[in-house]
């Protein structure tokens, strides 16, 4: 692995930077009295108007299980920027499900999806100055986006993943999403009953949260830990943890990992760091940043949609990158986790195992 650096560290920035470098031209002084005026009708204060504004770009949607704990981890997260300092305000874009749309017309929709939400989230950035940016997200296509939005904006920011999905059980064997598409298969062909096709799709996704293996979301996920747009080993816990749900809870949207609410709260502390050290994507995203991207993927036997989403950031954040360094990178990274959908473990097994951080210690 390439040393870089991310949002754990310092990109060694020196000097005080103003930690309301956007918001100031929006609010401060008597030409901007109507712009105080109307964010004092949601509540605001003079006290919240002069501290750093931190957009919270949500990407929460009620149509699949990927992201629909995110408005709640999103509570954690705006907690945990006022309480180190800062004034968060959340906004919300779209989401498409691969999982879900995928044999269908809709499918047509999620690759574009990853630009309206690139678009949506540099428009209000843009739009309402804010001084940093915390995205949230967790299906294929929103990490992706969010990401192209920091670089495009290049305010101190960074992503939290929402977290993977849980297994189910069936007949006390672990059953996913992957083991659904394979039973269809199976009926199919005469191998096993409609009944006992039921009884996969009825248990495989007991809660909600990411696909569950090393699919484009999780893989994302991991891909941003390597290159430093993401917390280390925040994005390997569970969106549900085992006991909420075996509790009964695993579906309720209002139930997320305490792990990740922890995560969610101490991402206001490390935006404000951020902001007071001046660190911006584009400081993060060098080449040997990408290739310690790139290397996480091919180590965890990701999705190969990675080479589509690191291309596409790469080019907006003016590193040269092509599929070649994928082949050369890959070619040179063992194979350390035996994961889904072309292995064995499910991503709740690797948080078992020690997340992201157990993947890097071995290529290092």
């Amino acid at each position: 692995m390439a040393s870089g650096n991310g949002v754990n560290g310092s990109n060694g920035a020196s000097g005080a930077f103003d930690t309301r470098h956007m918001s100031r031209n929006i609010l401060d002084g008597v030409e901007r009295a109507g712009a105080r005026s109307m964010l004092k009708g949601i509540g605001l204060t003079d006290e919240d108007l002069q501290k750093p504004m931190v957009l919270i770009a949500n990407t929460w949607i009620e149509t699949m299980p990927c992201n629909y704990g995110l408005r709640t981890l999103a509570h954690a997260v705006k907690e945990g920027v006022r309480a180190a300092g800062g004034t968060p305000m959340e906004m919300n874009t779209v989401a498409i499900s691969d999982g879900i749309t995928m044999g269908t017309e809709g499918m047509k929709t999620s690759l574009i999806s990853r630009e309206v939400i690139a678009d949506s989230v540099e428009l209000v950035g843009r739009g309402h100055m804010f001084d940093a940016v915390i995205g949230l997200g967790a299906c294929d296509k929103t990490l992706p986006g969010l990401s192209i939005a920091l670089a495009r904006l290049n305010v101190p920011g960074f992503l939290i993943y929402g977290g993977t999905i849980l297994p189910g059980e069936v007949n006390g064997q672990e059953a996913t999403i992957r083991a659904v598409y394979e039973k269809i298969g199976a009926y199919k062909a005469g191998k096993i009953t409609a009944e006992e096709l039921k009884l996969i799709e009825d248990h495989a996704c007991p809660t909600h949260g990411a696909c569950g293996g090393q699919y484009t979301a999780n893989t994302m996920a991991m891909a941003m830990e390597f290159i430093g747009l993401s917390p280390l080993g925040s994005a390997s816990p569970p969106a549900v943890s085992d006991e909420q749900w075996h509790a009964g809870n695993g579906t309720k949207g209002d139930v997320v990992n305490p792990r990740k609410m922890e995560i969610g709260r101490k991402a206001g502390a490390l935006i404000m760091d951020l902001l007071k050290a001046g660190v911006r994507p584009l400081d993060i995203l060098t080449r040997s940043a990408f290739e310690n991207a790139i290397a996480g993927v091919a180590a965890s036997g990701g999705s190969t949609n990675a080479v589509l989403h690191l291309l596409a950031l790469a080019r907006e954040a003016g590193v040269d990158l092509s599929i070649d360094d994928f082949d050369v990178i890959s070619r040179r990274t063992p194979l350390i986790a035996d994961m889904m959908p072309g292995g064995k473990y499910a991503a709740a097994d690797l948080d078992k195992a020690g997340g992201t951080p157990i993947i890097a210690k071995r290529l290092i």
